[in-house]
């Protein structure tokens, strides 16, 4: 019979949240925010169109590094912060001087200031673009879940908290069995799955199996 009492590596240093202290930093998301629009941010791209008159109406106008977007006739508008139902809304009363009752749209069609950086033991590591509110779950998913060999009781979430960077361990196995909350991720956090390597060990035993049973024969 194997044991595998290998080590298993962990992420989770003196400074790492965990527990109560852990949604203290990074609580589920409430009902509040699972209702609200997506925010438009800096860099975002949108599309605005005044109805009947496509002189006023551009497609993928870009949202400044200071969150303005410049626009025909008025200028330079604040953009950031707003949904894109309430920018429409400013930009009917901004216009109202030179239409009468203007109707104005407004789509986000890159979000470009909403994203997520998804490492360690996932199937797709790499950087993410979401909009509105979503969870560790789903940002894991993003990634296309996690590896053979993640180590779910050790999920580390790092953010900037007034400009200091924090993180928080969360155990996914207890977020999918209902039994914890599933924490709400914001752009710009920083999601590592811990490594298991007693996980890597029996499944590199599994995998050898079939050649130790070849050998056994003779």
């Amino acid at each position: 019979m194997l044991l595998l009492t290998g080590c298993t590596a962990s992420y989770v240093g003196p400074q790492v949240r965990t527990g109560e202290a852990a949604y203290n930093m990074i609580p589920a998301p409430s009902a509040d925010q699972i209702a609200r629009e997506y925010t438009i941010g800096p860099l975002d791209t949108l599309d605005i169109a005044m109805f009947n008159e496509p002189a006023v109406s551009s497609k993928g106008i870009p949202v400044d590094a200071v969150g303005n977007v410049a626009l025909p006739l008025i200028g330079r508008v604040r953009a950031s912060g707003m949904t894109a139902t309430d920018l429409a809304t400013s930009l009917e009363k901004l216009y109202d001087r030179y239409y009468v009752k203007p109707q104005i749209t407004v789509v986000v069609t890159s979000s470009v200031s909403q994203h997520v950086t998804v490492q360690g033991d996932v199937m797709e590591p790499g950087v993410y673009e979401f909009r509105g509110t979503t969870t560790l779950l789903d940002t894991v998913s993003l990634a296309k879940g996690e590896s053979p060999n993640a180590k779910l009781r050790e999920v580390i979430v790092i953010r900037y908290v007034d400009g200091k960077r924090m993180a928080a361990a969360f155990d996914l196995t207890r977020i999918r069995s209902g039994i914890d909350p599933d924490p709400a991720i914001l752009g710009r956090d920083v999601i590592i799955v811990g490594h298991s390597n007693s996980k890597q060990a029996w499944n590199d035993l599994l995998k050898a199996a079939p050649l130790l049973n070849v050998f056994a024969q003779f």
